[in-house]
C-alpha cells in the first residue's frame, strides 16, 4: 500500500482498535478538524468524490446551500489545494470542480466519520 504519508506505513488501520492514539494539541489535527467544522465541506468533499462537477450541478445537489456559500467555500477549499477549478473555453465557457489527490484523500476520512456515525445512531 504506497501512499503520499510518510507515517502511514506504520500506522495501519485497524477498525478495531487503533495503533496511535490522536493528539488533539496537533496542529495538522486541529486545522482539519476545523476545515471539516466549516458548514457544507464535508459534502461538498463527498459529492466531489464520484468525479468533476460543474457548479450549476453542485448547487443542485447540495439542496439549499446558496450559491454565494457555495462559491465561498469552493474557493476556500481551492485555496487549500483540496479542490481544482478547471475553467474550459466556450462559449459558453464551463467551469468544472475536481477533486486534487489532498481531496482524494478524504474519502477514508469519511468512511471513518461515516463508520463512527453509525456507531453513535444504533447507539441511540
Amino acid at each position: 500500500m504506497s501512499s503520499s504519508f510518510p507515517l502511514e506505513s506504520h500506522m495501519r488501520y485497524n477498525p478495531g482498535r487503533m495503533n496511535k492514539r490522536v493528539d488533539p494539541h496537533c496542529r495538522a489535527f486541529q486545522n482539519a478538524v476545523e476545515l471539516l467544522a466549516r458548514p457544507w465541506t464535508g459534502l461538498i468533499l463527498s459529492l466531489l468524490q464520484n468525479g468533476p462537477l460543474r457548479f450549476s450541478e453542485l448547487e443542485e445537489r447540495t439542496h439549499g446551500v446558496g450559491a454565494k456559500t457555495l462559491s465561498a467555500r469552493l474557493k476556500e477549499l481551492e485555496a487549500r489545494r483540496l479542490v481544482a477549478r478547471d475553467v474550459q473555453a466556450g462559449p459558453p465557457v464551463r467551469v468544472r470542480y475536481s477533486l486534487t489527490s489532498k481531496g482524494r484523500a478524504f474519502e477514508r476520512v469519511a468512511a471513518a466519520i461515516e463508520r463512527w456515525g453509525r456507531e453513535l445512531v444504533a447507539e441511540d
